[in-house]
């Protein structure tokens, strides 16, 4: 009477640490953008003039406000993420990168606070008895110019670091193809123009050509985030890399 054996279970290999890396980054940087509505959301907060006085919606800036404290925390993990890896490269590089990514998760904190401060009027003094009108409009006209340029500083200007640090270090080391980089090397000196511009009063952060040249930067983190995701960084390129690479120099080999 034979008897079966049954076979071992195929067991599925163990993730390797860089893999763990690549893909926690890119699930962070998918994360960074569920903020892509909240330019929508704070319509009622940038649109309505007297929206301290109670016109309009507060669930929708709730919301925004929710989602950019997300991206803000999800932003710095990228970067504490991949600065193991990128500082074989550049140590330099991987520095201002997580510098950059600090700079605009705290900036972005001062824009949510700046808009519950208002929601705050709103809700707690506007409906109170007494409460002057006109005062509760200028302190929240000054709350939503407060929000405007912390968010050109931070979700618009930071990320031109980020994509000139970071990008430097993927191009170079090829982790990703380089077509990635590229996108973030290129679109990095067209978002700072424009974030120029709109400085210097040109033309608002909502107009059509601010749009079209933060275009090539959001292409570039999301691509980057879904590459990440799904193929990880390139395995000749992980094998290539060495900690200390950046830094070694070429000695003559002894005699």
């Amino acid at each position: 009477m034979s008897t079966t054996v049954d076979a071992p279970a195929a067991t599925r290999p163990p993730m390797d640490r860089m893999r763990r890396t690549s893909l926690a980054a890119g699930i962070l940087y998918l994360v960074t953008f569920v903020s892509i509505p909240t330019l929508a959301l704070y319509q009622d907060v940038r649109g309505k003039t007297d929206f301290v006085l109670g016109a309009g919606s507060d669930t929708g800036v709730l919301v925004a406000a929710s989602s950019e404290v997300v991206v803000a925390l999800a932003g710095i993990g990228t970067a504490v993420v991949l600065f193991p890896v990128a500082k074989r490269v550049s140590e330099t590089a991987a520095l201002g990168f997580v510098a950059s990514r600090v700079v605009e998760g705290a900036l972005i904190i001062v824009g949510v606070v700046s808009v519950l401060t208002l929601l705050t009027l709103r809700t707690d003094v506007a409906g109170t008895a007494g409460a002057d009108p006109a005062s509760l409009l200028t302190a929240g006209h000054t709350l939503a110019a407060a929000y405007d340029w912390t968010f050109l500083l931070s979700q618009s200007l930071m990320p031109v670091f980020n994509a000139l640090c970071l990008g430097y270090v993927l191009y170079r080391s090829r982790l990703v193809p380089r077509v990635l980089p590229t996108l973030g090397l290129i679109g990095a000196p067209l978002l700072l123009a424009s974030d120029t511009a709109i400085l210097f009063g040109l033309y608002d952060r909502a107009a059509p050509i601010a749009v079209l040249a933060a275009l090539p930067i959001a292409v570039w983190e999301f691509s980057l985030g879904v590459y990440l995701t799904v193929k990880g960084f390139r395995p000749s390129a992980v094998a290539a890399l060495t900690p200390g690479a950046a830094n070694r120099t070429s000695r003559p080999s002894p005699a």
